[in-house]
């Protein structure tokens, strides 16, 4: 697979770089798309619940009344082909083809009253559930000036550690429809493209899966990557020199290279790409399939000191969870059974490593589906007006119910919800004050989530 520097970000091939293009990412210049340039942020430290965050987006519109908000009193042209179950919490259930997921409830909110403005659009939806900014139908594909996605701000506010990627985003760049245009929600927008994720696009599932973008390319040895690196930096400081204003410029910059080499060259980093080193029980019971395995490995990530990570669940918009036709087929057959692996395997996984306190998991979608079946072999369509959502850990309360929809899932029943409201919520936990203002080229403040509050009652 090719590289893709659209927008500024960066995709991990399995084919590896040139030492050219390898030697390349540590100079300056590229119009501000190198990595150097999406390591360079802030400094500052806050006081937060949560250390980094996990997005869990099932894109395309999961249906809320077969899997977190079941109606089993409905009429059957509403409440569907599945079952209620019990889980760890009294009184909370959840589909019966969640099973293990219902053994982690307790560590979990759910959120059952969350409704938006946009009930076309993918592209919107999704926008409006990454970002907080709900600006109705107006859907295509991401912008420049687009509002930033949270792992875009996280980057620029609260960057990652040396050598460490600040904001990881995989396994696809979700297109809006087959052969259509990215998403918006996942980059940087008018905040710039140096914030934009360092995108992993290849199978995590395969046997042959590697990261050789972050792998020094073969024969050339550590001493010999330094050598090179001193040249390019020599070559650098000789190139500015010959521009006004270049030595400040490179003053500035020469820092974040240095950040750039080590993260090419830092152990910690490669290893956590390193599948193979997980036990083959473990990578079981994730699911051995491109999903189960990216959340696996998004779990790694965060363990080595990537902030953010946000993990799409679909190659284009209407492949995975957008229902339309063979609704409960689908679920029941493939959806469920790999997103409960995962999802519970990623729950239980960090309780037990002492992660889960620190990091917030989020599983979001675009939208719900209709509460009534249709005639599509028994589909459900885009549903706006109600759906639901699940947090844990970070400071998220467990073993939580937030909101309750009303008797078909069709409309909220107690305590409407926004996604500027969560989106609220989890800044506020990452020690974001989601009131900040960022400031465009042109130097104009943008607010991070000027509608929407931060749910106390979801805190701990």
């Amino acid at each position: 697979m090719a590289s893709d520097c659209m927008s500024g970000s960066f995709q991990l091939s399995a084919r590896g770089a040139s030492r050219r293009e390898f030697l390349r990412v540590g100079a300056l210049g590229a119009a501000g798309l190198s990595l150097p340039r999406l390591l360079a942020a802030g400094a500052k430290g806050f006081a937060t619940r949560a250390d980094s965050c996990l997005i869990i987006f099932l894109n395309g519109g999961p249906s809320h009344l077969d899997m977190w908000d079941m109606k089993p009193d409905a009429p059957r042209e509403i409440r569907g082909e599945f079952r209620p179950i019990a889980t760890t919490v009294p009184g909370i259930q959840l589909s019966e083809h969640l099973p293990r997921l219902a053994r982690q409830m307790h560590r979990a909110t759910l959120v059952r009253s969350m409704n938006h403005s946009v009930n076309n659009s993918h592209a919107a939806a999704v926008y409006a559930a990454l970002t907080g900014h709900d600006r109705g139908e107006f859907g295509g594909g991401a912008r420049p000036g687009d509002h930033p996605g949270m792992g875009a701000v996280l980057a620029k506010l609260r960057p990652a550690q040396a050598a460490r990627l600040p904001y990881v985003s995989l396994p696809y760049k979700t297109q809006e429809g087959a052969g259509g245009p990215l998403q918006p929600g996942f980059l940087a927008g008018f905040i710039g493209a140096r914030h934009d994720p360092f995108w992993v696009l290849e199978d995590p599932n395969l046997p042959n899966f590697r990261v050789q973008d972050l792998t020094p390319p073969e024969g050339m040895a550590a001493a010999r990557m330094a050598g090179r690196d001193d040249l390019l930096r020599g070559l650098d400081r000789a190139l500015v020199d010959r521009q006004p204003g270049g030595r400040a410029a490179f003053e500035e910059m020469s820092q974040f290279q240095r950040r750039a080499y080590d993260l090419l060259t830092a152990d910690a980093t490669r290893r956590a790409f390193e599948l193979h080193r997980e036990p083959a029980a473990a990578r079981d019971a994730y699911g051995r399939n491109i999903y189960g395995q990216s959340v696996l490995l998004a779990r790694r990530l965060i363990e080595a000191g990537t902030r953010f990570v946000t993990m799409s669940w679909a190659p284009d918009a209407n492949a995975t969870w957008d229902t339309h036709g063979g609704n409960f087929k689908k679920l029941k057959g493939t959806l469920l059974p790999q997103f409960d692996a995962a999802c519970a395997s990623l729950l239980e996984d960090l309780h037990q490593r002492g992660l889960l306190a620190r990091t917030l998991v989020a599983v979001l979608g675009d939208f719900g589906r209709t509460p009534r079946i249709n005639n599509n072999n028994a589909g459900r369509d885009h549903w706006n007006a109600c759906y639901s959502v699940m947090l844990a850990g970070g400071g998220i309360k467990g073993g939580f119910v937030h909101g309750a929809s009303d008797r078909t899932g069709s409309l909220p029943a107690e305590q409407p919800t926004s996604p500027g409201d969560i989106i609220a919520t989890l800044y506020h936990l990452l020690g974001v004050d989601p009131r900040t203002d960022l400031h465009d080229n042109h130097n104009r403040p943008h607010m991070l989530v000027p509608h929407g509050r931060v749910l106390d009652e979801l805190i701990a």
